[in-house]
């Protein structure tokens, strides 16, 4: 609807201009007498070209599967010019010389071979302009159209993210807690619902703030917490200036299943986690430091991070970074930074 309406302010922002010059013209020229046929003539033509160009306009879309090919997609539109040139000509001049008539008076012109000339190299200077802006901005809507489908197929690989082997365990849990704390195993199966429901409806909701997104991984981290409960401590510290930030959603669980895999699990000792968020000017860091693992210095990320990698750089290009860090005295931080919005 934007790109609309940006559409015709400035078609509208150019006819103006064109008007006034012909007004100017013609009052520099003939005086303030008549000023209705600068009008008429410059309005004419307005009005034929848009309704000839916003017939093209339509037309165009059935050619976007050419615009990989730039010389094919132009001879597909240079193709209407012989016809819409004279068709231009002989609607302008037909309605001026209908409103002259109807004013009593007499269209005077050079003659008509004259006239079809000029008009129509005019016509076709302009059909080629408008045709350069039309492709234009069809191969970057098209562009933005791939870029959506990049990213719903990124959304789509996510929801694989939930492992058959956290389900198991995460039902487990829940299980094992039904007889002895039924109100946590009934917590608990209500935030693993939440999070199945926001996995499966990624591509409806691509994104939310970081406060929602705390709520929504909090079920993926009750769940495990619970699960090691002896030996697992989270700590979240999240301002509140952060937590308004917009991230994609389910951006920060592969942080916490990245801690959980590969500290919390092969570790028999108590792990400290906690997830850290922070809003620095322009710049939004979100972090889960764990006490215990490694990371080695050229070590890749796993699946979890690295679908978040491709994520990010797919909606904000080099901008946006994922990262795993080893941690002062023992440790790892896996991490992300993106540009701060809202």
């Amino acid at each position: 609807m934007r790109g609309r309406a940006g559409w015709l302010l400035a078609w509208a922002a150019f006819w103006l201009l064109m008007i006034t010059v012909a007004v100017q013209d013609y009052l520099r020229n003939e005086g303030p007498q008549h000023l209705w046929r600068p009008l008429l003539w410059e309005g004419s033509a307005c009005l034929v070209a848009t309704a000839m160009l916003g017939w093209m306009w339509t037309r165009t879309s059935r050619d976007d599967h050419r615009l990989t090919e730039p010389v094919r997609w132009f001879a597909l539109q240079l193709r209407w010019l012989p016809l819409l040139a004279p068709l231009f000509v002989a609607a302008v001049y037909a309605l001026r010389h209908g409103v002259y008539a109807l004013l009593g008076q007499s269209y005077e012109h050079a003659p008509w071979g004259q006239v079809l000339l000029y008009e129509c190299t005019k016509f076709a200077l302009f059909f080629v302009l408008f045709s350069a802006v039309v492709f234009g901005v069809r191969t970057h809507a098209a562009l933005a159209q791939a870029r959506l489908r990049t990213q719903a197929a990124q959304l789509a690989q996510l929801t694989q993210q939930l492992e058959p082997h956290f389900m198991f365990n995460a039902l487990n849990t829940i299980a094992a807690a039904v007889h002895d704390k039924p109100d946590v195993a009934d917590s608990l199966l209500t935030k693993l619902a939440a999070l199945l429901r926001a996995t499966t409806d990624l591509t409806r909701r691509p994104s939310c703030t970081l406060d929602e997104e705390l709520k929504l991984v909090d079920g993926y981290a009750a769940i495990m917490c619970e699960r090691f409960a002896d030996r697992v401590r989270l700590r979240v510290d999240a301002p509140a200036d952060a937590r308004a930030c917009r991230v994609p959603t389910l951006a920060v669980q592969p942080l916490l299943e990245n801690a959980f895999r590969h500290g919390v699990e092969r570790s028999s000792e108590p792990t400290e986690l906690t997830l850290r968020a922070r809003r620095a000017g322009d710049r939004l860091r979100v972090e889960v430091e764990q006490s215990r693992g490694e990371a080695a210095p050229d070590a890749a990320p796993g699946v979890g991070l690295g679908t978040l990698r491709e994520r990010l750089r797919a909606l904000h290009g080099e901008r946006a970074q994922v990262g795993l860090d080893p941690r002062t005295g023992g440790g790892v931080i896996a991490w992300f930074e993106l540009p701060a919005q809202g």
